[in-house]
């Protein structure tokens, strides 16, 4: 890639950010992405300007069940927020840049905290479905980085640390909110799995092995990228279903669809805690 290519890349970036705010005269300083079956959080949002993924320069429209595909500016309890109601996954086939781009137009607006969202299948067998997962680390399992390639200094740096990735003070927000509401919170270590075939029991055992507590098909790149930019990261897992092989039932998208909607309240409460206090 060329450095025309790259300016070619910023271009597009600053395009799509300049196209979403001239929509709100809001200027949010947190983000968050909306996994499967979890966009109900837009629900409360006041004083909201949706926007299709299709009418955002360098994006397309969205077609994974689940996921509404859209960007939501709005207020939530009075602070401001911008949402991505759904996201792209490694296994649209569309490439990692395609699967980040939205981090990088979230920064480009002013973003300063990013919280990432998924709906993911417990490896830990002392969690259950139902459960939330604040994410410490997490081990990626695809083998492919968002960052290969030439780097867009403008935005970070070549070689980026990724020693705390996930923000320790942000986790301990996480804990603090959850208290606050009588509600567990589980700590773990999230895996990323390409999809779009769920793993294979052999697979999960070697997860645990290595030290996964939850397995799902995105948040990783998103991470990688969010970090190499300098925004402060939080990740949240709403634990499904237990993953392969754990239970002799076989998975499907649909019952992990219905899952997370079932326990939306639950996250709805933790979500609105964390995003008021932050504000």
């Amino acid at each position: 890639m060329n450095k025309q290519t790259i300016d070619q890349r910023m271009l597009m970036i600053n395009e799509a950010a300049s196209a979403l705010e001239k929509r709100s005269v809001l200027s949010p300083k947190i983000g968050i992405v909306l996994g499967s079956g979890l966009g109900s959080l837009v629900e409360l949002m006041a004083e909201k300007v949706m926007v299709s993924y299709a009418d955002i320069p360098g994006m397309t429209a969205l077609e994974t069940e689940g996921h509404a595909g859209r960007m939501v500016i709005g207020t939530l309890s009075g602070v401001p927020l911008l949402a991505m109601s759904g996201r792209f996954h490694y296994y649209d086939g569309k490439g990692l840049e395609a699967v980040t781009f939205p981090i990088r137009v979230m920064k480009v607006m002013g973003i300063e905290t990013l919280i990432l969202t998924n709906a993911a299948g417990a490896v830990n067998t002392t969690f259950e479905p139902g459960d939330l997962m604040v994410i410490t680390d997490h081990i990626n399992l695809v083998f492919d980085n968002p960052l290969i390639g030439p780097n867009l200094d403008a935005l970070g740096p070549r070689f980026p640390d990724a020693t705390m990735i996930y923000d320790q003070a942000l986790i301990d927000h996480a804990k603090h909110a959850a208290s606050a509401r009588s509600m567990t919170l589980r700590e773990g270590v999230y895996a990323w799995w390409t999809g779009p075939s769920y793993e294979t029991p052999a697979e999960i055992r070697m997860i645990r092995m290595l030290g996964g507590d939850a397995i799902g098909m995105s948040t990783v790149p998103e991470a990688l990228v969010a970090s190499h930019m300098g925004m402060k990261v939080l990740g949240i897992s709403v634990l499904t279903n237990m993953a392969s092989g754990i239970l002799p039932e076989p998975l499907s998208h649909a019952d992990v669809i219905d899952q997370a909607r079932e326990v939306k309240d639950q996250f709805v409460r933790l979500m609105t805690t964390i995003i008021t206090s932050l504000g």
